[in-house]
């Protein structure tokens, strides 16, 4: 036992050492929303909800007077409307495990001989908890993936609901199927991905699974925070504010009319931020098929000249850049955007807010990273987060529907 406690306090120091301060340096460029959206960390109130003020409104208390009218009479104040935004954060833990043997071999020599074992597993555990949380932040509270067709073990997605970066490494993911109305058809685990022809296979068949069916991560449903897609077509109360009372609280829908995205669409849909006051950047946050089609266009139409950059304007380049009626508008390819959505986002709305960002540092116990598995020979150390999206003016970000890729 004395060994076990020693590679414990080994592991723990040294995790302490090489990691723990170091977890944002390993989140991967491909969580683009995540690595976007500040984290705003906030101390709770009772009830366990962070409270964010919020303008919905402007001053009219003005009064018109002519050349002529002298000492007139003053209108009454109208005062702009202010409301107390009420968010509340929800926790995601990843669990990870490492065998006695592979413990002590990492300790055995030194922290560099630890560094480079448990590099990759840490490594690894970053990406999958920051990809769980892309996923949030697109999709939270509306799933994955809508049900196309079932035949036996195998489901096949729609396209309009699909996106490759949620399925891609997916085999071994535990997911739950709801009809639109909540109610639980079964659960099961995902054996094999067809990325082409969007299918996943499953374990074991679930009874009673339809077309138009959702599909969560199991255990998400009620305990995800709302993603950009539930903020953006809200029309009731979120936050603890009521969309159909303020027009600021309720985001943007433009739709593609079931065609391809093109740049004359996307400028249409800026328009409607526009309306609400939008006049700051926007990102547009795009399917790779759709950025496809909007870089081809992109190419047929720009003349290129001495202001020309790899960056932004070479075919396969990492963005399209241009300026319009709000400023500038940059468009981002991302595989967690479904197929048949784009999101126009004015990111200085948006926040991350909770107590803590991806941390392996958890509540109480910030020293000690690793604990003794109780009836396995090896530790286990875990990953966590509590945090909710927030948006302080959804009126200017639109929501980009009905896209249909050519």
């Amino acid at each position: 036992m004395a060994e076990s406690v020693n590679s414990l306090d080994s592991l723990n120091g040294f995790f302490k050492e090489v990691y723990a301060d170091k977890v944002e340096m390993l989140i991967p460029d491909g969580v683009k929303l995540l690595n976007e959206i500040p984290f705003n960390s906030k101390e709770e109130s009772p009830g366990n909800l962070y409270h964010q003020p919020v303008t919905l409104g402007l001053e009219h208390g003005i009064t018109f007077g002519g050349p002529g009218d002298g000492a007139f009479t003053l209108n009454a104040a109208v005062a702009g409307v202010t409301r107390d935004a009420t968010i509340r954060g929800h926790q995601m833990v990843l669990r990870s495990q490492i065998a006695y043997s592979a413990a002590s071999r990492a300790v055995s020599k030194g922290k560099q001989a630890f560094e480079s074992s448990t590099k990759y597993m840490v490594a690894n555990m970053v990406r999958s908890i920051s990809k769980k949380l892309e996923m949030s932040l697109f999709y939270g509270q509306q799933g994955y993936g809508t049900v196309a067709s079932v035949s036996s073990l195998v489901i096949t997605i729609t396209t309009a609901e699909w996106a490759p970066g949620i399925w891609a490494g997916a085999e071994g993911m535990p997911i739950e199927i709801r009809s639109t109305a909540g109610v639980l058809r079964g659960s099961a685990s995902i054996t094999s991905v067809d990325l082409d022809l969007r299918t996943i296979t499953l374990d074991m068949a679930i009874a009673g699974v339809v077309s138009t069916d959702i599909i969560f991560h199991k255990g998400a449903y009620n305990n995800e925070f709302a993603g950009v897609h539930k903020i953006l077509t809200n029309t009731g109360e979120l936050f603890g504010i009521n969309a159909s009372t303020y027009n600021l609280w309720k985001g943007n829908e433009y739709s593609a009319g079931s065609a391809a995205l093109s740049m004359a669409k996307l400028q249409g849909a800026i328009s409607r931020g526009v309306e609400k006051g939008l006049d700051e950047d926007v990102k547009v946050y795009v399917n790779p098929k759709s950025w496809d089609n909007l870089l081809t266009e992109q190419s047929a139409l720009r003349m290129y000249d001495q202001s020309y950059s790899s960056e932004e304007s070479k075919n396969g380049s990492k963005s399209i850049k241009f300026y319009s009626q709000n400023g500038l508008v940059e468009i981002i390819p991302s595989i967690y955007v479904k197929e048949g959505y784009a999101y126009v986002l004015c990111l200085y709305e948006f926040s991350r807010i909770g107590s803590t960002d991806v941390t392996f540092k958890l509540p109480g116990q910030n020293d000690k990273f690793f604990r003794e598995l109780e009836n396995s020979a090896g530790y286990e150390i875990r990953c966590y987060t509590d945090q909710a999206l927030f948006c302080f003016a959804p009126g200017k970000s639109v929501l980009i529907k009905n896209i249909v890729n050519s």
